[in-house]
Formats: C-alpha cells, structure tokens, sequence
C-alpha cells in the first residue's frame, strides 16, 4: 500500500509525540541545590568527627565487648564442638578417612608437564615442501 501525502510515517508521530512530552516535562522541572535535613526524621551520628577534640579524651575499654567482638569474628568450626544448622554440615568435617600417601598410584594423579603445558601455547610447526608439517625441535 502506498503511504498518502498528507500522513507521516508512524515513526515520525512517536517522535513527535516524545519531543512535546520532553518539552512539557522540561518545563515543570527544577533545580535544587540547596540542602536541608528533613526536621521530621531524626539522623542518628554513630562515628565521631574525626578532627574533634573528642578523639583525644581517652575512654575506658570495655573488656566484656572486646570479648563478644572476638568470639563474633571466630569461625563455627572453632566456636561450637557439633554443627549447628543443616548448611553447616557440609564441609564441617574436612580431615581425610584414610591417610593420603602420595606414593600410592590408585589415588594419586599428579599433574604432568609437557612442552605444551609449561609455555601453554604448542610449538611452532616446521612445514616441508613436499609433506607433513613437522614440530621445529631446538
């Protein structure tokens, strides 16, 4: 169908349609740089100034509160004797059933290195005239 001469491509109204929306947007916007803190919800400073002349007043240590911020940074394994939720079973006990004997070659799979390996990438083949490219040897 052959478009009319007095109809614009859809694409063209969308466009249009954007640009007044943007416009009228535009308008009603305003610029803040001025900023107040809301009186009607309290802020609660937990950190002190760093310059103040609070830092210097030295205070006395809470040994009780040393003591529950250590045992909070210890790891279950070393808090409790037993794991204590369902995830926690897994993993809990890591030391191995039977010895691990490195010169038992059923369970033992050392990694090997090859010319590939220690540089990651293959050597550079070698092509004759009249053959099969052959690896370049040093």
């Amino acid at each position: 169908m052959a478009a009319r001469s007095g109809r614009e491509a859809p694409d063209a109204v969308q466009n249009r349609l954007h640009a007044e929306r943007a416009r009228r947007e535009h308008r009603f916007q305003l610029l803040f740089t001025q900023y107040t803190v809301n009186p009607f919800r309290p802020i609660h400073r937990v950190t002190r100034k760093p310059m103040s002349w609070h830092e210097n007043v030295q205070e006395p240590i809470d040994d009780e509160f040393l003591n529950l911020l250590h045992r909070a940074a210890v790891v279950p394994r070393e808090k409790y004797s037993e794991p204590q939720t369902e995830s926690q079973e897994i993993g809990w006990h890591t030391t191995p059933l039977v010895p691990f004997d490195r010169t038992d070659i059923r369970f033992y799979f050392p990694r090997q290195t090859t010319e590939i390996t220690i540089h990651g990438y293959p050597a550079p083949l070698k092509t004759s005239t009249g053959g099969k490219p052959q690896i370049e040897s040093e």
